[in-house]
């Protein structure tokens, strides 16, 4: 029997701890059909008997409290939500638990910004981590040691799992439940909560802001450049230039203040420009691509590809309901 144990912090999204509990007692009653027996001992787990969330609308009730469980294999850390500093600063009496679970054997996987909480633990210092696309630059600037992987939907490593934005944890879930079961189940699991198996990205759900927290007032005058000019020919030279600063110096400081390459800020930019037009125009492909710049088709579709994980044509019929019509 896997010990499956559901954490409870303050400040935490309901969602994300109901979801788990349903999805892993709902596996124990597939197997239960098939005439096997349960697989999973699942239990909510609080530092207090009842934990109030959203303003005290719900009220969760723990099935045992954190001092009592000496073993478990399997953590889940809910999404947190509201302040994110605040809501560490509640829980880091978790954390010592965690990392002792963690230590012992337990592997532990943290839904969207729950990735927060387990960065906070130290245990995913040098290693790779997903969360929700919109939390990215918070991420990195609280948690710099980690590797944060831009889009991904899945992270594993060691026994850490993370996972991207929202419900794309429940892609974390069916993965984990493969993973202590086996493939069948996993399908199954799939189609009765209606989950695309298998999916890997949540690239098609970004959506690109330029990270400007950041001290370098001429690096942010370049990016508030590249953002009114984007359908123009810019190359690194003209911005080094304009802003009086030298290529490599520019190029250096750039990557520093925004994680992102002049070049790959730039496409970055064009992308959001032309995801935009897709959603709201009934613009062809050839017209948004020029709009935003570009006049070679392949390249255009390249680096729409690379940055959507979808093609100009898939984006558009997929967010563009009267362009499907049309078309």
């Amino acid at each position: 029997m896997k010990h499956v144990s559901i954490l409870v912090p303050e400040s935490s999204v309901i969602e994300a701890i109901a979801d788990p509990r349903y999805m892993f007692t709902a596996v124990n009653q597939f197997l239960q059909s098939a005439g096997k027996p349960a697989l999973f001992n699942v239990q909510l787990v609080a530092i207090k008997p009842e934990v109030k969330l959203d303003n005290s609308v719900f009220s969760v009730h723990a099935d045992v409290l954190l001092k009592n469980v000496k073993k478990t294999d399997l953590i889940f850390i809910p999404a947190l939500t509201g302040n994110i500093k605040n809501a560490l600063e509640l829980n880091k009496d978790l954390i010592p638990w965690i990392q002792e679970q963690y230590k012992n054997g337990a592997e532990v996987a943290s839904l969207c910004l729950g990735a927060f909480l387990l960065a906070a633990t130290g245990l995913l210092k040098g290693k790779q981590c997903s969360t929700h696309w919109l939390f990215a630059n918070d991420f990195r600037n609280m948690f710099p040691d980690v590797e944060l992987v831009d889009g991904s939907i899945i992270t594993e490593e060691q026994g850490l799992y993370s996972s991207g934005g929202a419900n794309s944890y429940w892609n974390l879930l069916l993965y984990l439940v493969e993973k202590y079961t086996n493939r069948d189940i996993a399908i199954l699991a799939s189609k009765f909560f209606a989950i695309e198996i298998d999916r890997s990205s949540q690239n098609a759900f970004m959506m690109f802001q330029g990270q400007k927290e950041h001290e370098d007032d001429a690096i942010k005058k370049a990016q508030e450049f590249i953002e009114d000019n984007y359908c123009d020919k810019i190359t690194v030279d003209n911005l080094a230039d304009k802003f009086a600063i030298g290529r490599r110096s520019f190029e250096r400081r750039f990557k520093k203040a925004t994680n992102n390459t002049v070049v790959e800020y730039m496409q970055r930019v064009k992308i959001e420009a032309a995801k935009r037009s897709f959603e709201s125009s009934r613009k062809n492909i050839n017209e948004v691509m020029f709009d935003v710049g570009y006049t070679d088709t392949k390249a255009f579709r390249t680096i729409f590809k690379k940055i959507t994980g979808l093609t100009p044509v898939e984006y558009r019929n997929k967010y563009n309901k009267p362009a499907l019509e049309l078309a």
